[in-house]
């Protein structure tokens, strides 16, 4: 398996080791928040995925101990080469055990794959090369195979029970933000959640769509300057500064009454709708400005393909299929958009363009030297005409 694939470095010159304070947890996307330049993340995440391995990058930490296996050879995840592409030291599979022996804080040291403190030895892993991370891929790659017939399997399972409920009436929560007529713009803090944002200010600049953060999206906004409409969601990945905002919040709860994150919502007090709907969180905002009467949604970041569900650790993609047979045209990916809006030039463009000109015209001319001459003499040609045809009266 691709395990076997993943090379241990020659141990370096002590010279060379990592230093820092460790910060651990054992979910990747809670630990990033308090996450410093410099620490050493102590991770437990198996097939680290894109989005949490560029979390961590943007922290600035500078190495990543990871209890678990960062690439199992499932599936090709492309967290680990993104760590290792920033030059960041990722030391793999050192044992569940180590998120005890180290403790929150501890000054750690870190000399290839060995994790020390205070001289003693308190994990060892291997230290993930480039070419190492690539063979491993690969390996994943050719047997992708069997795990596309078990992602298949489980989402048509998944279709056949829910195919029923998918298009039966929804109850709205009573919202006062206004969707009728109007775009939404649906973001994830998913794959190149930030590209496709940057891409998009032209385009909510003009139509000023609804702007819908599902969970951690909503701080996907505000680092962007744009301040959510809508949160929607679980709740376990939104910031208290998100939260603060003013944005109206939306919890999603399932059909059978599981309601993950209520907990937190009722323990920060703050007034919140229930969303009654089977389906993944991003699935119930589209599903939700879809029912309001949205014009157009747009997504960003949100997941499509079969290595974006795993890299979610979901078995199957059967809600968002249906959603997206639901929607139908009104749905359209970020890409798509920027794609179609960039280039374009509006009507107001141009005729901003025009005035500015004729303004600088007339500027010129008021200042200019020769067209005073000009102008002077044709008004003293009129003079002469008028003065002319007087006398002959």
């Amino acid at each position: 398996m691709a395990r076997r694939l993943l090379k241990r470095r020659k141990a370096e010159p002590d010279v060379t080791a990592i230093t820092g304070p460790a910060r651990i947890g054992r979910r990747t996307k809670d630990l990033v928040k308090r996450l410093q330049p410099g620490d050493i993340a102590v991770i437990d995440h198996r097939d680290l995925d894109r989005v949490a391995a560029e979390s961590l990058i943007a922290t600035g930490v500078s190495a990543v101990v990871n209890a678990d296996t960062s690439i199992s050879g499932r599936y090709p995840n492309g967290g680990p080469i993104r760590v290792v592409d920033a030059g960041i030291p990722l030391i793999d599979n050192v044992g569940e055990d180590a998120l005890t022996r180290i403790a929150e804080g501890d000054q750690l040291r870190i000399v290839d794959g060995e994790v020390r403190r205070a001289g003693e030895v308190v994990a060892r892993g291997e230290l993930l090369t480039r070419e190492g991370v690539e063979a491993a891929m690969e390996e994943a790659r050719s047997e992708i195979g069997g795990e596309l017939e078990r992602f298949a399997v489980n989402t048509l399972e998944y279709i056949q029970h829910e195919a029923k409920v998918t298009f039966e009436p929804v109850e709205l929560p009573l919202l006062r933000t206004r969707f009728r007529g109007r775009h939404a713009l649906v973001v994830v803090r998913g794959h190149d959640y930030r590209s496709d944002l940057a891409a998009l200010r032209p385009y909510i600049r003009e139509y000023q769509p609804v702007l819908i953060g599902v969970d951690g999206g909503a701080d996907a906004l505000l680092e962007m300057g744009l301040k959510p409409d809508i949160i929607i969601g679980d709740f376990d990945s939104v910031s208290e500064r998100a939260l603060k905002t003013g944005a109206e919040l939306v919890h999603h709860v399932h059909v059978d009454g599981r309601a993950p994150g209520r907990e937190n919502l009722q323990r920060w007090g703050l007034p919140y709708h229930e969303f009654v709907v089977d389906g993944t969180s991003e699935d119930v905002a589209m599903l939700l400005a879809y029912e309001a009467g949205a014009q157009l949604i747009v997504a960003v970041g949100t997941h499509a393909t079969m290595v974006e569900f795993l890299d979610k650790g979901r078995r199957g993609m059967s809600s968002t299929f249906l959603t997206r047979l639901r929607l139908g045209p009104v749905l359209v990916d970020a890409k798509g958009v920027s794609r179609l809006y960039e280039g374009r030039v509006r009507r107001r463009d141009m005729v901003l363009l025009v005035a500015s000109a004729l303004v600088a015209m007339i500027v010129v001319g008021i200042v200019s030297e020769p067209i005073h001459v000009f102008l002077r003499g044709i008004w003293f040609t009129l003079e002469d005409l008028w003065l002319s045809i007087t006398d002959n009266f």
